[in-house]
């Protein structure tokens, strides 16, 4: 059997390519220049080396290994947008013809395109699904009443930011709002939202968008985020179950009891019947 891996930053590639291997199935992955992990090479059949927008190129690599279904995975530096991008004549009739350019709307037109071109987009999770976030706390310390004021009120508000389609991540304390996540990243508005709540323990809140497309794109969470959060002085993490991804949970859940941090996973039906 054979798959296609489109690679973008972080362990989720290599996770996934090293679990297609125990499937059966051989990996032909396309990794980013200046994004993909190079550890990377040593986990798929081979890997084909591009630059954002080089589309052709892609598409000429699947179809050279009779590739049909294909994953998405991974991060790109959104930064890396605006300088290191080689668009071909199909990336820019693409861009042309994509009417919304958010996030989410992009990647599902480009599913669409690879479709029309025989290959099929499937679930990030397919083969990893012990990956998605479980409902309720993960940790010993669970949310005070102060914290879980905060959880409903800045779901609600994430979910509203969420159908702007500008991120995923709020960092909020005491009712207000201190940072939003942006082109920087959830890393970074964990930091904003530090800084501004002066260690006072803020609840940091990462959820799916309303419309997201559950192939890819996934909110993804792991140890580094607990590291963050504990710098930043973060007190709590919040997580959409079923509609996220976290890495290494038995070790974050571990790293968040010794810092004193709680994670917890809820749903939408959590939030409005008020079971937290």
């Amino acid at each position: 059997m054979k798959i296609g891996l489109i690679a973008g930053a972080g362990q989720f590639p290599v996770l996934f390519s090293k679990k297609a291997a125990k499937k059966g199935y051989q990996v032909y992955a396309v990794g980013f220049n200046s994004e993909t992990d190079e550890i990377l090479c040593n986990h798929v059949q081979q890997l084909e080396w591009i630059y954002l927008g080089q589309i052709s190129k892609l598409l000429k690599y699947f179809k050279k290994h009779e590739i049909t279904q294909a994953v998405m995975l991974g991060s790109i530096n959104k930064t890396n947008i605006f300088k290191d991008v080689r668009p071909d004549f199909k990336a820019l009739a693409f861009i042309a013809a994509t009417v919304k350019t958010h996030d989410n709307s992009i990647l599902t037109s480009f599913a669409d395109l690879l479709l029309k071109e025989g290959i099929e987009i499937l679930s990030s999770t397919f083969l990893l699904p012990e990956l998605i976030s479980p409902k309720g706390c993960w940790t010993r310390i669970k949310p005070d009443s102060a914290q879980k004021k905060d959880i409903i009120q800045g779901w609600k508000i994430a979910k509203q930011i969420g159908k702007l389609d500008i991120g995923q991540c709020i960092v909020i304390n005491n009712g207000t709002i201190l940072a939003v996540e942006a082109i920087d990243g959830t890393d970074a508005t964990i930091k904003r939202g530090g800084l501004l709540s002066k260690q006072s323990g803020a609840v940091v809140i990462k959820l799916s968008k309303p419309s997201q497309d559950l192939r890819f794109d996934l909110p993804s969470s792991g140890l580094q985020t607990i590291e963050i959060m504990h710098k930043a002085g973060a007190r709590v993490l919040v997580l959409e179950a079923q509609k996220s991804i976290s890495f290494d949970r038995d070790e974050m859940t571990a790293l968040a009891d010794q810092y004193n941090i709680s994670i917890i996973g809820l749903t939408d039906d959590d939030i409005t019947e008020g079971r937290i």
